[in-house]
C-alpha cells in the first residue's frame, strides 16, 4: 500500500472510527459527571471554554456549536442516555435534506428515484425517533452483575425518558441548520479553524449567560468529585477541538457522504459504552427504533450518493459533447 492510498483509506476511515468512540465517551462521561451532581447547564459552560482556550492558543500561534443545540444535547442526555442521544443523531441527514428543500437548495422530483429514496429515508428516520422516544420497552439484555460499573446510573422515569428524546430532536434539527449555514459560510470564507475558534468562543458567552440565569445554585458549578472535571476536560479537548478538526479534514478527504456513513457505528458503540461503564439495561424499544433510524439513515445516504453519481456522469457526458462539438463544424 502506498502512502497515497494510506492518507486517502486507511487515515480517515481509522479517524471516523476514532472520532465516533470519543463522540460516545463524551457522551458518557458528560452523563456519569451530571449523575454525580453537576449541573447540565455548568457542564457545557466549561467545555466550551477549554475550548475555546485550546483553539485561542491555535488561532494566535496559525497568524462550531449554537448555545441551543449544545444545551439541548447535553440536558437531553441527563435526562435519558448516551445511547438515545447518539441514535438520535441519525436524524441529522433528514433533517438536513428537508431543510435543503425548504430553502431551495435541493430540487425535489417526486419521480425521480433518488428523491423518492430521500424521501422515504426521512420519513422512516423520523419514525423510527419516536419509537425510540415513546416507546421504551421490556429490557433484552440482562446486564451481569460483573459488568456493572461504580458509575452505574439510576434508571431514568419515562417521563424524563420522553423529555430527553424531544430535546435530542431539537438537537438535531439544530444540527442540521447549522450544517445548512456552514456550507454556505465555507464557500466564501475557507479558513475553517478560525471559524471554530469564534463559533466555540460565541457558544462559551452564549451558555454562560443562560447558565449564570438558570443555574443560581453555586454547588452545581463544583468540579468535585473528579469525574465533574474528567467529564469537563474531556468534553473541552475532544467536542469542542478534535471532534470539529477531525470532522473538516474528513469532509475535506472524502466528503459528507462518506462522513455520514458512520453515524450508526456510533449507536453500536454507544450501546456496548452504556453497557460497560453505566451499568444501563437495553430496551426493545431503543433496538427497534436504533434499527429503523438506521435503514432510514442509509436509504437517505444512498440516494445523496446516487445523486453524487449522477451528477458526475452529467458533467462527465457534457465535457464528452463539448469536446467533439468542434469536429463536428469542421465536417
Amino acid at each position: 500500500m502506498n502512502v497515497d492510498s494510506y492518507k486517502d483509506g486507511v487515515l480517515p476511515f481509522a479517524a471516523m472510527v476514532m472520532l465516533e468512540v470519543g463522540n460516545v465517551g463524551m457522551a458518557t462521561l458528560g452523563k456519569a459527571a451530571m449523575t454525580s451532581g453537576l449541573s447540565n447547564f455548568t457542564f457545557v459552560v466549561y467545555y466550551n471554554a477549554l475550548g475555546t482556550f485550546i483553539l485561542f492558543l491555535y488561532y494566535i500561534f496559525q497568524r462550531y456549536r449554537i448555545c441551543l443545540e449544545q444545551i439541548c444535547a447535553v440536558t437531553g442526555i441527563k435526562y435519558s442516555s448516551p445511547t438515545l442521544a447518539v441514535a438520535m443523531g441519525n436524524l441529522i441527514p433528514g433533517f438536513t435534506f428537508l431543510l435543503a428543500v425548504i430553502f431551495r437548495m435541493e430540487k425535489l422530483a417526486l419521480r425521480s428515484t433518488v428523491s423518492q429514496a430521500k424521501i422515504i429515508g426521512t420519513i422512516v428516520t423520523i419514525s423510527g425517533a419516536f419509537i425510540v422516544t415513546f416507546y421504551k420497552g421490556p429490557p433484552v439484555l440482562k446486564v451481569s452483575s460483573s459488568l456493572k460499573s461504580s458509575l452505574q446510573l439510576p434508571l431514568p422515569q419515562m417521563s424524563n425518558w420522553v423529555l430527553g428524546g424531544l430535546l435530542l430532536t431539537i438537537t438535531c434539527l439544530s444540527s442540521a441548520t447549522w450544517n445548512i449555514v456552514q456550507a454556505a459560510i465555507v464557500k466564501d470564507y475557507p479558513e475553517k479553524m478560525t471559524l471554530v475558534f469564534f463559533s466555540c468562543f460565541f457558544g462559551t458567552i452564549q451558555c454562560a449567560v443562560v447558565s449564570l440565569f438558570v443555574e443560581r445554585n453555586l454547588s452545581a458549578w463544583s468540579l468535585q468529585p473528579s469525574i465533574r472535571l474528567f467529564a469537563v476536560i474531556y468534553g473541552g479537548i475532544h467536542g469542542s477541538v478534535i471532534h470539529n478538526t477531525v470532522l473538516v479534514w474528513c469532509l475535506y478527504k472524502k466528503g459528507p457522504v462518506y462522513v455520514a456513513l458512520f453515524k450508526p457505528l456510533g449507536t453500536a458503540i454507544a450501546v456496548v459504552m452504556a453497557i460497560i461503564f453505566l451499568g444501563e439495561t437495553p430496551h426493545l424499544g431503543s433496538l427497534i427504533g436504533a434499527i429503523v433510524i438506521a435503514f432510514g439513515f442509509y436509504t437517505v445516504m444512498w440516494g445523496q450518493a446516487k445523486e453524487k453519481v449522477m451528477v458526475a456522469d452529467n458533467v462527465h457526458s457534457l465535457e464528452s459533447s463539448t469536446q467533439k462539438t468542434p469536429l463536428l463544424q469542421n465536417t
